[in-house]
């Protein structure tokens, strides 16, 4: 388990499974065309136009 000071330590792993699985969650949620939408958007804030 994580070592984080002054915090609760079975809370800290909670937010951590949640933070875990999150993306891949909201990935599999969306419709093809909205993922890439946002991997066209975030490809131009990287590289610029």
């Amino acid at each position: 388990m994580l070592k984080i000071e002054g915090k609760n330590p079975a809370a800290v792993a909670l937010g951590r499974l949640g933070g875990l699985k999150g993306g891949k969650a909201r990935a599999e949620s969306m419709s093809a065309k909205k993922r890439t939408e946002i991997a066209k958007k975030a490809a131009k804030a990287r590289w610029g136009r």
